[in-house]
């Protein structure tokens, strides 16, 4: 076990970073934004002051992202992202250097889990160990992943959707796919620019989704809700009335994309632990989870039951801070995962 007070879980987002100190909880919640001078390349805001930014800054200014899909595409803003929340969420604890649990997706390869450890021992860790998204959800979800028995994680998160049938602590069968909310929200983009004539922002399509995005229809239709943008003909500001319907229909390409990568996992499933899904169902985390309509729609799809974990969105960062008591059992997990897999 850590040091008390200095154990930390992370789960770096590509929508939001959320930080677990043990004995705490969660203390921090921020997006996963950085704005910075274009011209000395100095950040000077991050998290929500940052993601107030979007889409709002003068020329020398940006406000971006410095995770997509799940991984790190900006070390250095990630690096220094990840200093500011470790230091924000640790206070000014002495000069002790916390140990970390950082969480990243299911399909990451070698060298990006490196560049996840690597940038979290820069941040001011001592020591930087990582674990698989769907685990980490399980964990926070309150699944006994240890015992002999198949349970399944369904984690939608911002960038990649991670799923996986676990057993005796490791992954058996799993899939992660880089379609999560920021592609369900370019959907939306790209049907509004399409029907329309018009463009919006990433931030009014999330709102879209969040209000009136359904999954499917039999379970909210007739909704609408106006949405701001510039229309692409005449260059001015324009407003227009979108219904759920149309959202159904923007977003039915990610969804299919999620929809195919359960099926995969699932038949990629020994039978006995197929099994043991007829009763215990897929268990969906991440914000992604919260879409109206996805639980059903995958339930009618797949014929099993669906449930939404009780905290969906802090599942996973709840399961990095578990994860640090519980190495060993980890370990083991992993080392049988390797024996389970076939050579190639």
């Amino acid at each position: 076990m850590f040091g008390m007070g200095q154990d930390i879980g992370i789960d770096l987002g590509t929508a939001t970073v959320q930080v677990y100190v043990h004995g705490k909880g969660i203390v921090l919640s921020e997006p996963s934004v950085v704005a910075l001078d274009r011209d000395t390349g100095q950040i000077f805001a991050y998290g929500e002051e940052a993601r107030q930014m979007l889409g709002r800054t003068p020329g020398n200014i940006i406000a971006l992202r410095p995770l997509r899909d799940g991984v790190i595409a900006d070390y250095d803003s990630t690096e220094k992202m990840l200093r500011f929340f470790i230091q924000k969420a640790c206070g000014r604890q002495g000069l002790m250097r916390p140990r970390v649990m950082v969480c990243i997706p299911s399909g990451v390869t070698g060298v990006e889990e490196r560049a996840v450890r690597q940038a979290a021992i820069q941040a001011g860790a001592k020591q930087a160990e990582v674990i698989e998204e769907p685990l980490a959800a399980a964990l926070g979800a309150g699944l006994d992943i240890s015992e002999p028995s198949g349970s399944m994680v369904v984690d939608v998160g911002g960038g990649t959707t991670d799923i996986a049938v676990l057993s005796l602590g490791g992954i058996v069968s799993n899939i992660s796919l880089r379609i999560a909310g920021d592609k369900i929200d370019e959907a939306i983009v790209r049907y509004v620019r399409r029907e329309h004539n018009m463009m919006i922002g990433e931030r009014s399509a999330e709102e879209l989704k969040m209000n009136i995005g359904t999954a499917d229809l039999a379970v909210k239709s007739s909704e609408a809700m106006d949405v701001r943008g510039r229309d692409l003909l005449t260059g001015l500001p324009k407003t227009i009335r979108v219904t759920a319907r149309e959202i159904h229909s923007a977003i039915q390409e990610p969804l299919q994309h999620i929809l195919s990568g359960v099926k995969e996992v699932l038949e990629k499933t020994p039978p006995e632990l197929s099994s043991d899904l007829i009763d215990k169902g897929i268990v969906m985390t991440g914000g992604g989870s919260l879409l109206s309509g996805l639980d059903t729609m995958l339930s009618k799809e797949t014929g099993l039951p669906v449930h939404i974990a009780d905290e969906p969105v802090t599942c996973v960062a709840l399961g990095t801070g578990k994860a640090l008591s519980m190495l060993s059992v980890l370990k083991k997990g992993r080392q049988a995962n390797r024996m389970r897999r076939p050579l190639r």
